[in-house]
Formats: structure tokens, C-alpha cells, sequence
């Protein structure tokens, strides 16, 4: 399974060979036909079926690849400012990765944390663990997630985490989340590529929003066809800035500089590690040893003594991971005070006000209609 899933991460990174119909290809390319043709079947079934309607404002953000665009900080981002407006927020999520068999699952009811990780799902957890005031609930079906809200927090504004290919529930702001530098992968479906959904579905999109902007290094050229193909929808950049690195067993929180200039074993479980490692290396630690692991990626007691040794030989100055990786092994570590995560978050460049500009008109006009 590790060398599979290393084939098709080799094919969604564009490090494709001439053997361009290898059979490796072959073989991806025909799932990647079929998994086309029962997008295409869901989505003509969702034409068929009313979509149900929430009380209140729904957000919706989401992606059009699998994983890597950095929508858990941006949904933290737009509810803490929501929260600060003074609506009442909730998060909806699915839950992904989450081992719950109820229906609705209460993660945090914005002041206590109610289910953990394992139950939860990483991603959840972590967005019920930093939200203070915003509850946090996960169902398969997010309208029946939102009435649970609303009975009981009588809440106004929704926001669907990962949300775009939930057909199911009408949402009044569709956010579609790309990674500037590569905004549709080696633009195929799965599993050839990271497409979840053909390229032309972006029209159901009203903005999109390329996340780790950097202008020296952004796939310009497919953001401009995006741009050409799309001239309605508005454009929004940003990045995931680093912003404390916390030592959880010791209750240490430092300014990512504390960094420069450490030896560091790091590791992650994330859709794209290497985002990490590079977010490292501009902070000016060294990496000694660098170890990747699915997205995901369900930590074992052997994994971590197994990390806690690398750091040792290779006389590291502490081991470090992303704070996503942290929730899902915190019942792993013991008393281990060598160990830190590092937080991002998520910052619009330059055309911030013209984004929550856009959200606020959007709220008026779903009221008028009302």
C-alpha cells in the first residue's frame, strides 16, 4: 500500500518520466476514467434532488484537489472573525478520519471539547481545540449537523468545512481553496491526479482563493488560465504564516524564530510534508532528518519511540511536527519535553477588506431573498 500510494504521490507531483504510458499509467489512468464517470453520475443525480436549506448564512469552504490546501486555518480564520462580528458561529465538518457511528457528533459546544481525535477526526479536533466560543459539530449529512446548531445555540452562520463537493445542503458562499503553486495538481482526477472533480465544476465556485501565495515561486501561468477561464469569479491570495512554537509538555511557547539555527528531526502526516520541511528551512532550522508519513496518519506508541531515538542519535535539539500531527499522537508522548509543534495561520495578502466586503454583501443579499 506505502509503495502505491508513493506511485500515485510521484504522479500528482508532475515527476513523471517519458514513459508517459508506462503501465503504471495505464493502470491510474483507467481508475482516474472511472472515477470520472461516477462524478459525473453523482452530480447528475444532485441536479434531480432539492438541496436543503439552513436558517441562517452558509459558507462553504472547500477544494477542488485532494487534501494540501490549508482549509482547517482559513476555516479558523473566517469564524473567528465572524464570531468577533457578532454572529453565531458554528463549524460543520464530516469528520474525516473520525471513527463516530452517531449521526451528529457534538465535538465542542464552544467552551468544553467533547470528542476527541480518534472520534472525532484531526482536523475537527483541532478546529474545537483553538475556537474558544464556537461550537463544533460533525455529521455525513451537514444540514442535519446545522439544525443541531441552530436548536441549540440558535446559530446564524455556518460554515462547511470542506464543503464543495457537499451537493446535499445550499450554501449562499461557495470558497474554493487552491494552492497558488500547483492549483490543480498534475490536472488529473484521482487517482492519476488530485482532482476530486473536473476543472470546468470550478463554475459553481464565487471565489477562489490561492493559499502559500508567493510571487517569486506561484504557478502564475495556471493561475492566469484559471483566471481567463473563470473572469467572474474573484480572486483572493494568501499564506499560512508561522506563528508559535509550543513545547505542549513543558507549557514553553516560543516566536518561530526560536528556530533559526536548531538541529531539528522533524516529521509530518500531512497531504504535502514537504510544505512543512520548506517552512522550516525559511525559518533557518536544520532538518537533520526529515520523516514523512500519509495524510492523516494514525501515530502508533512504536512510531514515537522510534522518532524519540532518531532525534537522540542524530543529537538533534528537540523534535518537531505540524500541530495537525500533534493532536493525533498527544496520548502517545508521556513526559517527553523535546517535543514541539509548530501553529500557522491563515492571512489574506492585500485584499482583505474587499474579501469580508464581499462576505457582508453576500449576507445582505441572502436576507433580502429571505
Amino acid at each position: 500500500m506505502k509503495l502505491f500510494n508513493n506511485i500515485i504521490h510521484n504522479h500528482w507531483e508532475g515527476q513523471r518520466t517519458k514513459g508517459v504510458f508506462s503501465p503504471t499509467t495505464r493502470v491510474l489512468g483507467f481508475f482516474s476514467h472511472l472515477y470520472g464517470m461516477g462524478v459525473t453520475a453523482r452530480f447528475f443525480v444532485h441536479r434531480k434532488t432539492e438541496q436543503r436549506t439552513l436558517p441562517g448564512f452558509v459558507v462553504s469552504i472547500g477544494n477542488l484537489t485532494a487534501g494540501g490546501t490549508g482549509k482547517t486555518p482559513a476555516t479558523s480564520m473566517l469564524a473567528t472573525w465572524a464570531l468577533g462580528e457578532g454572529y453565531r458561529v458554528a463549524v460543520l465538518s464530516r469528520g474525516y478520519g473520525g471513527r463516530s457511528g452517531k449521526n451528529v457528533l457534538e465535538v465542542s459546544d464552544g467552551h468544553a471539547i467533547k470528542a476527541g481525535p480518534a472520534e472525532a477526526g484531526d482536523e475537527p479536533y483541532l478546529l474545537a481545540k483553538n475556537l474558544h466560543g464556537i461550537p463544533v459539530v460533525i455529521s455525513k449529512k451537514r444540514y442535519d449537523a446545522g439544525l443541531m446548531a441552530h436548536e441549540k445555540y440558535d446559530t446564524n452562520f455556518y460554515i462547511l468545512d470542506d464543503g464543495f463537493q457537499h451537493l446535499s445542503l445550499r450554501r449562499n458562499l461557495d470558497l474554493v481553496l487552491m494552492d497558488a503553486s500547483r492549483p490543480l495538481g498534475n490536472g488529473h482526477l484521482l487517482p492519476l491526479g488530485p482532482l476530486r472533480e473536473p476543472v470546468d465544476h470550478l463554475r459553481r465556485a464565487d471565489a477562489f482563493v490561492f493559499t502559500r501565495f508567493k510571487s517569486e515561486s506561484s504557478d502564475a501561468g495556471a493561475m492566469a488560465s484559471l483566471m481567463k477561464k473563470f473572469p467572474d469569479k474573484p480572486v483572493f491570495q494568501s499564506a499560512h504564516i508561522p506563528d508559535k512554537l509550543v513545547f505542549p509538555n513543558t507549557n514553553g511557547i516560543y516566536e518561530p524564530e526560536f528556530l533559526k539555527g536548531k538541529r531539528v528531526t522533524a516529521f509530518a502526516g500531512i497531504a504535502r510534508p514537504d510544505v512543512f520541511r520548506d517552512t522550516l528551512l525559511r525559518l533557518g532550522a536544520e532538518p537533520v532528518s526529515f520523516v514523512r508519513y500519509g495524510d492523516h496518519h494514525a501515530f502508533t506508541a512504536a512510531e514515537v519511540r522510534e522518532l524519540i531515538l532518531k532525534k537522540e542519535s542524530h543529537k538533534a535539539d528537540l523534535l518537531l511536527t505540524t500541530e495537525k500531527d500533534w493532536v493525533r499522537m498527544e496520548n502517545l508522548i508521556g513526559a517527553y519535553t523535546d517535543l514541539a509543534y509548530l501553529t500557522v495561520k491563515f492571512s489574506l495578502l492585500g485584499g482583505e477588506s474587499r474579501f469580508f466586503k464581499m462576505i457582508e454583501e453576500r449576507m445582505g443579499h441572502a436576507q433580502t431573498h429571505r
